[in-house]
């Protein structure tokens, strides 16, 4: 077992290839941003939901966008994405091996590295929604719901295919049959190497000298610094900012466990509301519609209950309760069956 082990790593011994520990290290802290900013946003939308509610319900496509930027300066600048850079990894040409990455590869790698996964999370977020709904709308029988049903077929195995060839990649990488670790490094194109003492030389010298340049070269060389000190500053705080939300992150769970939920004080039951309008079945009224509630579904943010069509469409219109105006998504969505049913 000891010689086994020893030979898969005596695989990543060669001059700059990466070992899989670095690689997994990468992948790992390239996941772990979007969730630690989503939680801040998320924090900062519960506390002010007038002003940052949007940012919570526009979360993927605005980070996306910062993502992009960032990955793009880092890619041309350094020839290896974000959280590659982090590592002391860069990207080489797969066919020649050079070390310079032309900028058709660079948009190649940008599709891989940022549009790929955004729509692959969409897809994943659809495909619940979808599923959520599927009970609701298993009798409907126009073209829609035929294509929707087809997705909620198929959909699974496009996830397993997708998954089982980065597991695939991964393997063969651990044992020195592949130089790519994922099949979206693979088809971007490029290899990950480490870097080398002259590759940071060449990155860090400026060629030409101030005094050398026309208005326009140094009109264009200002512009230019100062989108790469903005993608500096956003890269460096998100680097700084990663590891003080997951300990914001640590604390608070470890303050929710400190407190006990049998510890705290039971709150006062609701006064009961009279009924509007002469209605006595008020209590089974959707607060949306007004009329007597069907497919009874509550809202795990705010506690109210509505009909799932009413709730469903305002949640994916607005974003928040209608009745609270707290941010709300559509996994808030709990489904009720009455006893009476």
């Amino acid at each position: 077992m000891a010689q086994h082990g020893a030979h898969i790593t005596s695989v990543n011994l060669n001059a700059d290839r990466p070992t899989v520990f670095e690689v997994l290290a990468q992948e790992s802290l390239s996941t772990t941003i979007r969730p630690a900013a989503k939680h801040a946003v998320k924090v900062l939308a519960e506390s002010r939901p007038d002003r940052f509610g949007w940012m919570l319900q526009f979360f993927d496509e605005v980070y996306t966008v910062l993502e992009l930027l960032v990955q793009n300066y880092y890619l041309q600048r350094y020839c290896g994405s974000f959280a590659e850079n982090f590592y002391d990894l860069r990207r080489i040409v797969s066919k020649t091996k050079s070390p310079v990455l032309s900028s058709g590869l660079r948009w190649k790698s940008l599709i891989f590295l940022v549009v790929l996964p955004y729509l692959k999370q969409k897809l994943d977020k659809y495909f619940e929604d979808m599923r959520h709904k599927s009970h609701f709308t298993a009798s409907q029988k126009d073209y829609k719901s035929r294509l929707n049903k087809a997705f909620l077929a198929v959909y699974p195995y496009i996830h397993m295919l997708w998954e089982g060839s980065n597991l695939w990649f991964q393997l063969a990488f651990m044992f020195g049959k592949s130089d790519w670790h994922s099949w979206l490094l693979r088809f971007s194109g490029t290899e990950l190497r480490r870097k080398t003492a002259d590759e940071e030389t060449r990155i860090q010298k400026d060629i030409i000298s101030w005094q050398s340049r026309s208005v326009q070269q140094k009109i264009y060389f200002i512009l230019h610094k100062s989108v790469d000190m903005l993608a500096v500053t956003m890269s460096t705080g998100l680097s700084v900012g990663v590891f003080f939300l997951q300990f914001l992150e640590w604390w608070y769970q470890r303050e929710e466990k400190a407190v006990s939920l049998t510890a705290l004080p039971i709150p006062e039951p609701p006064k009961a509301q009279s009924p509007t309008n002469g209605n006595r079945d008020w209590y089974n009224t959707c607060p949306i519609c007004e009329q007597t509630r069907q497919n009874d579904t509550a809202l795990s943010v705010s506690g109210y209950v509505f009909c799932f069509r009413c709730i469903h469409s305002y949640i994916k219109k607005n974003g928040c309760c209608p009745v609270t105006h707290y941010p709300a998504q559509i996994d808030c969505l709990i489904k009720i069956y009455p006893p009476d049913t």
